[in-house]
């Protein structure tokens, strides 16, 4: 970093109104100069002593790429035996695989390569699983469909005319069509439970802070999670057992959180299940009759099996999206965009490196945003200039609140179900659409999925089966950090439904 001038220091004391005079100026200049003499220090001992050296991996443009669902691919092992041993995995690519390039579907990180391994990529591949590529994620991973990411739109393999949802869209898509054994999804309004359920797979959001977000490229820190997509739950429970568990590195874990084996508590059902079918997730403002109708027939099937099924009202559920929506907003302009993705006030690992590149990148170009991250930028910024941040103060602190009232239905049902999504995947948006279009598809989905985000609450999107020839997801909720619960009564409703496969699909399921 080049000292300021003179000059520079006047400019900077004018825009921020500080009210220096003249003959005070030159002392500013010489302080604040011998001041910024530490930044050369810190950057001189980080080079030398902290900074990690990029591997080389080979890595490849996809040769084979029908759904759009590839940015790039690789093969990448360190061992043949383990719990994933055989297991080709996808990885978002919003998650920092060493030596491989990472875009995060966003031309303000294009041509960003990381140097050093996420968290949960470090796990994969001591469990043996083989990293088979990085899966397209949409535009700073800022929308639920699959039409934002600048690579171009990924196509469900249900219908190539239609969304696979977003914000993983390569990931579920890749999963569902059997080009990859399981991904790594991440979700901060539903980014795993979304695509998931719009390709017929599952799709897990642990608990907040069971799975560490270190290596991945943040949205906003309280709601940030990264989970398994996979095509069966007992491989979605098969890779959370292996990257659950505190790091050490990020602020998200409480200290000591740890993880189980879930394939083992799959079958660790002694009682019938009590399931509280949550009403308002059947009456959102869109609620398509055929997924409603789905879901219900779903919950039968269960019933019939000898558990328990009964309506809850929580209308608490109907408010989280627009607590969400504040949050989301607020903080992402405050994180991803003012902050340059990482932000400030917190410990644990940064990477300088991706702050440095995205934060020079955006700035050079705002206009290279996509349409939902210039409405979030927008958004963001008059709310923070306007309001100085206490509406976002006052959601947080509405967090207990609607938090509560999960929990409080929690003490007398096993678990809570809804649909995943109010609806069936949509037409992605033609290249010419206007703008409203598409921003609309991009966000048209989370009123389900957004709330649990705020409260961190573990909740899993399964097939409950077709509508109109279109996957259906159904959605279990459980107690904070009974993520076994969760996939256990995930487990028994896959059961009684089976699985769906998706047309043209290339292997036969993992598990």
């Amino acid at each position: 970093m080049e000292l300021p001038s003179r000059a520079v220091v006047e400019e900077l004391a004018d825009e921020l109104l500080l009210g220096i005079t003249a003959e005070d100026l030159d002392v500013y200049h010489a302080t604040t100069s011998g001041l910024l003499g530490s930044w050369a220090v810190v950057d001189n001992l980080y080079d030398h002593e902290a900074a990690p050296t990029v591997p080389t991996r080979e890595w490849s443009e996809p040769a084979d790429n029908p759904l759009g669902a590839w940015y790039v691919t690789t093969q990448l092992a360190d061992r043949a035996d383990g719990p994933l041993a055989g297991r080709r995995v996808a990885i978002k690519d919003n998650v920092a695989v060493a030596g491989i390039p990472l875009m995060n579907g966003s031309e303000t990180v294009r041509g960003f390569v990381p140097n050093a391994d996420a968290t949960v990529v470090t796990r994969l591949l001591a469990a043996g699983a083989t990293i088979a590529g990085k899966a397209v994620c949409e535009d700073l991973c800022f929308s639920g469909a699959s039409h934002t990411s600048k690579t171009g739109p990924v196509r469900n393999p249900w219908d190539r005319d239609r969304t696979s949802g977003g914000s993983s869209s390569g990931s579920a898509a890749l999963v569902a069509s059997g080009a990859v054994d399981l991904a790594i999804g991440g979700d901060q309004g539903g980014s795993i439970r979304i695509p998931a359920s719009f390709c017929g797979v599952v799709g897990h959001k642990p608990t907040f802070g069971l799975v560490p977000y270190t290596g991945a490229f943040p949205i906003e820190q309280s709601i940030d999670h990264l989970g398994p997509i996979a095509p069966t739950v007992a491989d979605a429970a098969a890779m959370l057992t292996v990257i659950a568990g505190a790091d050490g590195k990020d602020p998200r874990q409480p200290t000591g959180v740890t993880g189980k084996d879930y394939v083992t508590e799959l079958d660790q059902l002694d009682h019938g299940l009590r399931i509280g079918v949550v009403t308002e997730g059947f009456d959102q403002a869109n609620s398509d009759p055929g997924v409603n109708a789905v879901v219900r027939q779903a919950i039968e099937s269960l019933t019939a099996a000898g558990h328990v099924a009964e309506d809850v009202s929580i209308p608490w559920h109907k408010h989280g999206a627009a607590i969400w929506d504040v949050i989301s907003v607020e903080g992402a302009t405050w994180q991803m965009v003012q902050g340059n993705a990482y932000g400030l006030n917190w410990k644990g690992t940064y990477d300088p490196d991706q702050m440095a590149y995205y934060g020079r990148r955006w700035r050079h170009d705002p206009s290279a945003f996509s349409e939902t991250v210039k409405l979030v930028a927008l958004g963001g910024t008059y709310a923070l200039r306007n309001g100085y941040g206490a509406s976002y103060a006052k959601a947080r602190n509405l967090e207990g609140t609607l938090a509560a009232a999960y929990d409080a239905v929690l003490e007398s049902y096993d678990v809570l179900v809804m649909p995943t999504l109010p609806i069936t995947a949509s037409l992605i948006p033609p290249p010419d659409a206007p703008v409203g279009e598409v921003i609309a598809r991009a966000l048209e989905m989370v009123s389900n999925t957004a709330p649990l985000n705020v409260t961190g609450h573990p909740a899993c999107s399964i097939p409950a089966g077709l509508s109109d020839g279109l996957p259906v997801g159904l959605m279990v909720v459980g107690k904070k950090y009974d993520d076994a619960g969760v996939l256990r009564a995930a487990h028994a409703f896959e059961r009684a439904l089976g699985t769906l496969t998706a047309p043209h699909h290339q292997k036969e399921l993992t598990a």
